[in-house]
C-alpha cells in the first residue's frame, strides 16, 4: 500500500511532557486524515522529529521506501529549522509544508502560557518555511485545520500527485512495433524519459505478441465472447462477424499475457505494423484500458505511459480516463458555439461510455486488414481535461487544456466511440494556444481529476506546465 509520513516538528526545550502531548495530537491528526482521505493512501505517523540526526535518518529512510510517495512536515511547536537542513537536502521525496495546528480556535478564557508553548505553528511553521526556501526546497504548501473540507481536499489533490508521480517511476511500456513513420510528436528520446521520468520504454515486433495468441475456438475465447455478450449490446453482431469477434478476444488476451508476463503497465500499437494480425487491435485495447492499462496509438509511448499514470491518480473517483485524438472541427457563427470531436480509430476507453457500449464489426478503411471488432458509444457529458506530455529539446512540458464535453448529436455513419467537447476559452484560442505550446494530438482526456491534479503533478515531477482555460 501507498503511504504518505507525517513528520511532527518540535524540540526537547518544552519537556518530555509536551512532547508526549505533541505526539498525541499527531497520531489523532494521522488518524482523522485516514478515515477522511480519498485517495486510499495511508498515513504513517512518525516519532516527533526533535534532533538532526533523527531528522536526517527519517528522511532517508523516506527516500529509499518504495510505498511512501511523500512526506507532510508538521511543525506543531517551534522547531529550529537548522536540525532540518541535513534531512531536507537528502529527502527524495515530494514535500507537502502543513501548516495547520491541532486546536482550531484560541480559548480566549482560559489560554495561559502552558497553552501558548505547544501550539506554537503559527510562528513554527514559518520557520520551517525559511528553511525550505533558503535551501530551494520544492514543497506544496498548505494553511489551515486539518478538518477543514477544503484543506482536506488540497490534500488530496496532493496526495493523487504523488500517486502520479510515484507510478511514472515505475511505468514500463511495451511498445508493438515502431511509431507511424514520419510523425513527430510521437518520437522522442526514450534514454532521457528513463533517466529523468524513470519511464522504461521496450520495444517488441507485432509478432511476439502471436505467440501467446490461443486458438479462437479455444474455451478461453469462448469464455471472454460470452463476456463480451453479457457487458455490451451486440444486437448488430451477424454470424459472419462472430469470426471477427472471437479473434479480437483472441487477440486481447494475447496482449495481456504478454504484458503480465514482462511486467508492463503501458503498451502502444500501430497500424503500419501488424504483421500476422487479422485485425487492427481495438476491443482488446478498449478493455484494457478499462482494467487500468496505460495506451496510446501510432508507437506514442510518453502518452500511453501518462494515460497509466493518470488512471493511477484517479482511482475511487468519479469519471472516466481513455486515450484521445481532437480529430475534427465543428466551426460556427458563434465562437461559443464551435466544438471538437475527439476520437480514435477504434482505440478509446469505456469508462467514458455515457451509455452501454455496443460491440460492433465494420470495415477500418486503413492499415489493410480484415474489419475489426469495437466498442461504439458516446462519452459522457460534463468537465473534462485533454492532457499532453510533450518531449521539446531535452525538456519536458505538459499541456493542459480544460474542456466541456457536450452530448453527441446522431452520427449513424460513424461506428467509433466519440466526445464532443467546447475547448475553454473557445475553440479558436485553444487551438492557437495548443499548437503555440507545441502540445500532441494525442492527449489523455479525463474526467476524473481536475486542473489542480495536473498542477501538484507537474510541481512534484519538476516539469514545465501550460494550462489554457
Amino acid at each position: 500500500m501507498n503511504t504518505i509520513w507525517l513528520l511532527t516538528g518540535s524540540q526537547h526545550l518544552y519537556g518530555d511532557e509536551a512532547l508526549q502531548e505533541v505526539a498525541a495530537h499527531s497520531e489523532e491528526v494521522g488518524r482523522y486524515l485516514n478515515g477522511a482521505l480519498t485517495s486510499g493512501v495511508r498515513i504513517l505517523v512518525k516519532p516527533v522529529c526533535t534532533t538532526r540526526e533523527q531528522i536526517e535518518q527519517i528522511c532517508m529512510e523516506a527516500t529509499t521506501d518504495d510505498q511512501c510517495v511523500g512526506v507532510m512536515a508538521w511543525m506543531h511547536t517551534f522547531s529550529p529549522a537548522k536540525m532540518w537542513i541535513n534531512g531536507l537536502k537528502v529527502l527524495g521525496k515530494p514535500l507537502l509544508h502543513f501548516h495547520t495546528q491541532f486546536n482550531d480556535k484560541i480559548p480566549f478564557d482560559t489560554i495561559d502560557m502552558d497553552f501558548m508553548n505547544l501550539n506554537q505553528s503559527a510562528h513554527g511553521g514559518r520557520e520551517f518555511g525559511y528553511i525550505c526556501t533558503y535551501l530551494g526546497i520544492e514543497r506544496k504548501v498548505v494553511v489551515g485545520h486539518w478538518k477543514d473540507h477544503g484543506v482536506l481536499s488540497e490534500l488530496d489533490i496532493w496526495i493523487r500527485a504523488c500517486i502520479g508521480r510515484a507510478s511514472m517511476k515505475k511505468v514500463r511500456v511495451a511498445r508493438f512495433g515502431d511509431n507511424m513513420r514520419s510523425v513527430a510528436v510521437t518520437e522522442g528520446n526514450k534514454v532521457m524519459a528513463e533517466s529523468d521520468l524513470n519511464i522504461v520504454v521496450d520495444g517488441y515486433g507485432i509478432g511476439d505478441v502471436l505467440t501467446f495468441k490461443p486458438e479462437i475456438h479455444s474455451a478461453e475465447v469462448q469464455a471472454l465472447v460470452q463476456e463480451y455478450h453479457k457487458n455490451y449490446d451486440c444486437a448488430s453482431i451477424t454470424s459472419e462477424q462472430s469470426i471477427s469477434v472471437e479473434e479480437a478476444a483472441a487477440i486481447e488476451i494475447a496482449i495481456e499475457r504478454f504484458l503480465t508476463k514482462g511486467n508492463y503497465q503501458a503498451f502502444t500499437t500501430t497500424f503500419e505494423d501488424l504483421h500476422g494480425f487479422h485485425q487492427l487491435p481495438g476491443l482488446g485495447v478498449q478493455r484494457l484500458m478499462e482494467k487500468g492499462y496505460g495506451f496510446a496509438a501510432e508507437g506514442d509511448w510518453k502518452t500511453a505511459a501518462l494515460l497509466y499514470v493518470v488512471k493511477n491518480m484517479s482511482v475511487g473517483l468519479e469519471g472516466g480516463t481513455s486515450f484521445m485524438e481532437d480529430y475534427t472541427y465543428h466551426f460556427t457563427e458563434n465562437d461559443d458555439e464551435d466544438v471538437v470531436l475527439g476520437a480514435h480509430m477504434l482505440e478509446i476507453c469505456p469508462s467514458i461510455a455515457a451509455e452501454k457500449p455496443s460491440l460492433q464489426v465494420h470495415p477500418l478503411g486503413i492499415g489493410g486488414k480484415e474489419d475489426p471488432a469495437r466498442l461504439v458509444f458516446n462519452g459522457t457529458v460534463g468537465p473534462a481535461l485533454n492532457i499532453s506530455l510533450v518531449e521539446l529539446r531535452g525538456r519536458y512540458r505538459l499541456v493542459v487544456n480544460k474542456v466541456e464535453s457536450v452530448v453527441v448529436p446522431e452520427m449513424p455513419h460513424l461506428p467509433v466511440a466519440r466526445v464532443l467537447w467546447k475547448p475553454e476559452p473557445s475553440l479558436k484560442e485553444s487551438a492557437k494556444a495548443w499548437i503555440k505550446a507545441g502540445g500532441s494530438h494525442h492527449t489523455v482526456y479525463t474526467q476524473a481529476i481536475g486542473k489542480d491534479h495536473i498542477v501538484d503533478l507537474s510541481e512534484v515531477m519538476g516539469l514545465e506546465l501550460i494550462v489554457i482555460d
